[in-house]
């Protein structure tokens, strides 16, 4: 059989570090930020992420690919991953559901992937010495133009890559006979985000990522919401100025993981990379307004500056990771507007955090009520 004698491959880091491992199946090499997820399953919601893009994915569970993938498990139209390195490949899956393997999956969408890596102890790497640039390639012979390859790759630092995977037309999604109407900012957007509204009673309209404030309004809607999406926050200067808009003008606001993050540059708090970020789907979360602890779905390399958000007289923080104590959620005091550093809608994940839907629902219907 074909994967019993592949090609060898390996995982060349920033720093000149060097994992060995093999082809899966195409040959050649790809660049991008190595990262790790931590999740047991998920797998190809996990590929097909837009908070993903440009990002080596390592996977920490011992095994990918022996479920198979299913078309309906996507996340947006197409695998977003630059690369993927696991342990060990399954090319044989034994779920009846699956459509195909995950070979055929890669192959479709023409990914490159190596496995036979030794992922503990890459992990391991990336946590003592941060998230770096990295190449993964089967030109094992030729280490030297890779190194002059990888050190051309734009760090993720100040990198603006919501363009890369936002819509080029607004689209909807949902009913046109809901009851609420919300104009949703792709920066990068889940499809189980617009699920979860849509499920709600909501009819969503969604925007390219560099939409003014007057554009979006001109559908009158009753809400907005700021999505998920990859990258540094700092350059989205329009999405910035857009939620500048709808916040002085105190209508109902909501944003996930990278509009989390442009909600609180909109409101002059700082953002920063993260040593090596958080991605998994066991993260615990505090909920200070509610004194409970959440199990959640998380995916992002930035954060927003703790000790400013503290410091805002109008904010204040909602929820809190209990594992580095970073901001993982605000709500504006004396404006319509709330946000959260993780996954909701999770997918994959767990389903502890989708009460947050609920209160966006909620405040649109307050706010119409007062109108």
């Amino acid at each position: 059989m074909k994967y019993q004698s592949r090609k060898k491959a390996i995982l060349l880091l920033a720093d000149g570090t060097i994992f060995h491992g093999k082809a899966v199946g195409k040959e050649g090499s790809a660049f991008g930020e190595v990262c790790f997820n931590t999740g047991m399953t998920g797998y190809q919601e996990i590929f097909t992420d837009p908070s993903y893009y440009g990002q080596l994915m390592v996977t920490t569970n011992a095994h990918i690919g022996n479920y198979g993938t299913n078309e309906e498990e996507i996340e947006s139209d197409s695998i977003k991953i630059a690369g993927l390195i696991v342990k060990n490949f399954s090319y044989e899956f034994s779920r009846e559901l699956a459509d195909s393997s995950l070979q055929e999956f890669l192959e479709k969408h023409n990914l490159l992937a190596i496995s036979d890596v030794d992922t503990r102890a890459l992990v391991s790497y990336i946590r003592d010495n941060g998230a770096m640039n990295a190449v993964i390639s089967t030109e094992v012979e030729d280490i030297d133009t890779l190194k002059e390859q990888l050190a051309k790759v734009p760090d993720m630092k100040g990198l603006e890559l919501a363009s890369k995977v936002s819509t080029a037309k607004p689209y909807f999604f949902g009913d046109p006979n809901a009851t609420y109407k919300i104009s949703a900012l792709d920066i990068g957007i889940k499809k189980n985000i617009l699920r979860n509204l849509a499920k709600r009673d909501a009819y969503i309209k969604v925007f390219p990522y560099d939409t003014t404030f007057a554009e979006m309004s001109e559908w009158e809607p009753d809400g907005y919401f700021l999505s998920n999406g990859p990258g540094d926050p700092e350059p989205l200067t329009q999405a910035i100025d857009t939620a500048k808009e709808i916040i002085k003008r105190d209508l109902p606001l909501f944003g996930i993981c990278l509009g989390h993050q442009v909600i609180a540059l909109a409101n002059g708090i700082s953002t920063y990379k993260m040593h090596h970020g958080h991605r998994g789907i066991n993260h615990p979360v505090k909920n200070i307004v509610s004194g409970k602890g959440e199990i959640t779905s998380q995916n992002h390399g930035f954060a927003i500056n703790r000790e400013e958000t503290e410091k805002h007289t109008d904010i204040e923080i909602t929820h809190v990771h209990l594992n580095d104590h970073t901001v993982a959620g605000i709500k504006m005091k004396n404006k319509n507007c709330f946000s959260v550093q993780y996954h909701p809608e999770a997918s994959p994940g767990p389903n502890d955090s989708t009460y947050l839907f609920d209160q966006f629902i909620e405040n649109i219907k307050n706010a119409k009520i007062t109108v």
